[in-house]
């Protein structure tokens, strides 16, 4: 190595879209968990304004939609929201249902909602799950428990008032559902996003050339900043890995990547099809989706402008999306995080400048090395460095001098 290169922290795998905002989350990706009990009921206060609240204001009568005239396209533009995502709560031993109590006063029309995702021991979150109104029942028992409220006003901009929720957890005696050894995909319509200037899902504003994609469903919604739900999306000449920073196309409840004894809505339309697409094609909702409006296309999932172009895409069409966080474990391999300043860094068939792209990873993905080797010598983010690491989504190699691992030295077996 050349020149030295910033320290990097090295990280292990332990187990595998009115106003041109679309739906806003901001909330640190690592925040630090907070003490909780290990079971029965706690009380999560909300009348006071912190850091990482989207659009939301504390009144005497508790927490409110600050700007009403916030109301994200994703949802027609009719209604407005505002919402955050609570520190971590690390309880003392797992539970497996959680169930949510709204303090304060809702208007007609209007809606909080309370959402739940759950990990132990630094395993890939669950997917969020709707704790309010009816307890979440976990798919297997966690340690680790996060909210999500969000509040939505009516057709006439009147606020949900929220002082605080009221929480029970308890073990019920859930048997652990196995995930599918390989991630799911499926071949779906994509559109491009676009709106740059606008914000996205999770607090992020657009820029020119980003790299994210917009899943119709709030369950597999990254944290601003995070790579917490990623997709590959396959197009005509490549592909490339990018996260979930936003919700849309069409729907928000529709994660149609499950099945229907799982999915939020639409639990009649076929597992891998959106319901944009079953209302287009066949006129399923009377061609209409969630909201009402007439379906216009097909799409079941929204490119931004640099990863619609750099998988090939010219126009509106369809592409595979491997959704990452459906995959049963890891390769048991090391993780690192792909660090470029912006642009998508590409990977190659082989661990040389010359060798073809298979594809690339959006900036701030992790990825998981297998193994690493040496090639052309690259000058990087992190240096000069002849290391070359290969790596699972997509299959192929990326240069180390990219890839943020917390060493300056190999990380990985000799491929």
């Amino acid at each position: 190595m050349d020149k030295p290169r910033p320290r990097k922290r090295r990280i292990f795998l332990l187990s595998a879209s009115t106003v041109a905002v679309a739906l806003a989350v901001a909330m640190p990706a690592q925040a630090a968990p907070v003490p909780g009990p290990s079971a029965g009921a706690w009380h999560e206060n909300l009348s006071a304004t912190v850091a990482g609240q989207v659009n939301l204001t504390s009144r005497t009568d508790g927490l409110t939609i600050a700007n009403r005239a916030v109301r994200p396209a994703a949802t027609g533009g009719q209604r407005p929201y505002g919402m955050e995502i609570l520190a971590p709560r690390t309880l003392a031993a797992p539970v497996d249902q959680i169930a949510v109590q709204v303090t304060g006063k809702v208007p007609a029309g209007g809606a909080a909602t309370v959402d739940v995702r759950t990990t132990t021991q630094g395993q890939q979150w669950s997917s969020w799950q709707q704790a309010s109104g009816t307890a979440a029942t976990l798919d297997r028992p966690a340690t680790q428990v996060q909210l999500r409220i969000t509040l939505w006003g009516n057709d006439s901009g009147a606020s949900p008032a929220v002082s605080g929720l009221d929480v029970t957890a308890k073990s019920i005696g859930v048997r652990k559902v196995a995930a599918p050894a390989a991630a799911l995909s499926y071949r779906v319509y994509a559109t491009r996003e676009g709106l740059v200037g606008g914000t996205t899902a999770n607090g992020h504003v657009i820029v020119s050339s980003d790299h994210f994609v917009a899943l119709p469903s709030g369950r597999n919604l990254s944290p601003k900043g995070s790579t917490q739900y990623s997709v590959q999306v396959c197009g005509p000449t490549r592909c490339e890995t990018a996260p979930v920073w936003d919700i849309g196309p069409w729907n928000t409840k529709d994660d149609y990547w499950n099945p229907g004894s799982t999915r939020q809505e639409f639990k009649d339309v076929a597992q891998g099809t959106p319901e944009a697409q079953a209302a287009y094609l066949n006129g399923y909702n009377g061609g209409k989706d969630e909201f009402g409006r007439h379906v216009s296309n097909p799409a079941g999932i929204d490119l931004a402008d640099g990863t619609f172009y750099n998988v090939g895409m010219n126009d509106n069409g369809y592409v595979t999306v491997t959704y990452l966080w459906t995959s049963g474990g890891g390769s048991g391999g090391t993780t690192g995080t792909v660090s470029t300043g912006g642009s998508a860094l590409n990977v190659r068939s082989g661990p040389h400048t010359t060798d073809s792209v298979v594809g690339s990873v959006a900036n701030g993905s992790t990825v998981t090395i297998t193994c690493q080797t040496s090639g052309t010598s690259v000058t990087g983010t992190y240096g000069t460095s002849t290391l070359w690491d290969k790596i699972t989504s997509p299959v192929g190699y990326v240069s180390d001098t990219y890839i943020y691992t917390g060493s300056d030295g190999q990380v990985a077996p000799n491929c």
